[in-house]
């Protein structure tokens, strides 16, 4: 079980932090109310775990400390986002028990890690995700930690139990290593919902579960698999694995042909990547396409190419992130059926149990929108669960918000739609409001992108 890093930007793929533990700053003792029955707090199943009361749990109160990881945040949020702040409470950082040791936060060099945070002032849910691409447990501080805080729910976060651009070493057989990020969130579902009621007298009337990336793939296996954890989620551009395709397996070699010559704009197209998004792929043939590539070649593929086996094949930077000459011709179709199993050991089956809020941004230039969420969105209705679906194209967004500092007058991040949404989550699962019918959210021509977005103007009816 490998230590868990982001592929979103190439600087997030190389470097592993080694944060230790502080001690809290002075003022932070518990007193009238504040971090109430802290040492009741306590995550069942847990093969070691440590809490601090903080007088605030955001961002912007844990910046420059290790009770969060800027580092490993770096390029899912715009520079300009704004996160509320000012919500105290406690923190609890551990770890489950685990054979890998790679994930390196707080120097404990153990994979399984993870983050619960309990506001003083609760408001009876439990909002739970898992880190994006290969990132760890703090990946998503800013993106939905800070706001589900401020709204008063406690949180939780899991590295997912390996992490890193060599994840794909962890486990014995082919799929191993995904199938453990599945393991990992239900795993911290329940010890989470255990740790809540022990700090505040009951368990959470509500449980959501939500993700990027990654963390999308995880809200849409959960509610497939475990719907009985939760009572809905938002998933923000998860990724798809399916047994007989599509998957990053039949894209992404396409994308690394025309990174090497061999593949034109024709061929990209055909595979899904949207026109219009053309400007984008420069940057992801340097930082996305191969390095991702040969990641999940080597999980589900290991025996392909013995001379490039994955992204420790390469000693530098530029190495690493670089395609294998082999992928371009990688034809997941006519591989073997062992590899076809492992990748059905983790495929998404579109039968979701709870209300599930999907979106993805139509200049997404890593999972190609036609080639993933509209493939999931026909899914969940062949499944016979429209009902429980929503599916929100945002017009002008890609895969990480970042890249709307480079590209501000073409792009849009896609975090205040989220926000969005997640409200139309609660809004729907607790006060029986339809969320919008499944649609395109126009890129506004003017006005606050970065903070603002409304998925519509008022409810719509079931479709």
């Amino acid at each position: 079980m490998r230590p868990s890093r982001g592929v979103p930007l190439a600087a997030a793929v190389l470097v592993a932090a080694a944060l230790t533990w502080p001690t809290p700053a002075a003022g932070t003792a518990a007193g009238d109310g504040h971090c109430d029955r802290q040492e009741r707090a306590r995550v069942p199943g847990a093969a070691f775990q440590q809490s601090a009361c903080l007088p605030d749990l955001t961002t912007t109160g844990l910046a420059g400390t290790s009770y969060t990881d800027m580092a490993d945040q770096a390029g899912l949020t715009a520079r300009a986002t704004r996160t509320p702040s000012g919500v105290p409470g406690v923190q609890i950082d551990g770890y489950f028990p685990d054979s890998s040791h790679f994930n390196a936060t707080h120097g404990w060099q153990h994979d399984a890690q993870f983050v619960i945070r309990l506001p003083d002032h609760w408001n009876g849910g439990l909002v739970v995700t898992g880190a994006p691409g290969t990132r760890r447990q703090y990946a998503t501080d800013t993106a939905i930690s800070d706001r589900v805080l401020a709204q008063g729910y406690a949180y939780a976060a899991t590295d997912k139990g390996n992490s890193g651009a060599d994840f794909y070493r962890d486990g014995s057989r082919p799929g191993d290593a995904v199938a453990e990020w599945n393991t990992r969130t239900t795993q911290l579902t329940r010890a989470a919902k255990r740790a809540v009621a022990l700090r505040y007298g009951h368990a959470p009337r509500r449980t959501y579960m939500t993700g990027i990336s990654n963390g999308g793939y995880l809200t849409r296996w959960q509610l497939e698999n475990h719907p009985e954890l939760y009572d809905g989620g938002v998933d923000w551009e998860g990724a798809l694995w399916t047994a007989d395709g599509p998957n990053l397996l039949t894209s992404l070699p396409t994308a690394v042909a025309r990174t090497l010559g061999s593949a034109g704009d024709a061929d990209m197209y055909r595979v899904g990547f949207a026109r219009g998004s053309e400007f984008l792929w420069p940057y992801h043939e340097k930082a996305y396409w191969g390095v991702t590539q040969k990641i999940y070649r080597a999980e589900f593929d290991p025996g392909y190419d013995p001379e490039c086996p994955g992204p420790s094949a390469g000693s530098t930077a530029d190495e690493i992130l670089a395609p294998c000459a082999s992928d371009a011709g990688y034809d997941y179709a006519s591989r073997p059926a062992a590899v076809h199993r492992a990748v059905a050991r983790v495929a998404l089956t579109g039968r979701v149990g709870r209300p599930l809020i999907t979106l993805h941004g139509d200049l997404d230039t890593l999972l190609p929108e036609a080639a993933d969420s509209d493939v999931y969105a026909r899914m969940v209705d062949a499944g016979g669960r429209a009902a429980l679906h929503r599916y929100y194209t945002i017009q002008g967004g890609t895969h990480v918000d970042g890249l709307y500092d480079t590209y501000p007058d073409r792009l849009r991040p896609i975090l205040p739609c989220y926000r969005s949404a997640f409200d139309a989550l609660v809004s729907w699962v607790e006060r029986g409001v339809r969320p919008p019918a499944d649609r395109t959210v126009a890129r506004p021509a003017g006005g606050d992108v970065v903070d603002s977005c409304a998925l519509a103007d008022r409810a719509a009816p079931v479709r």
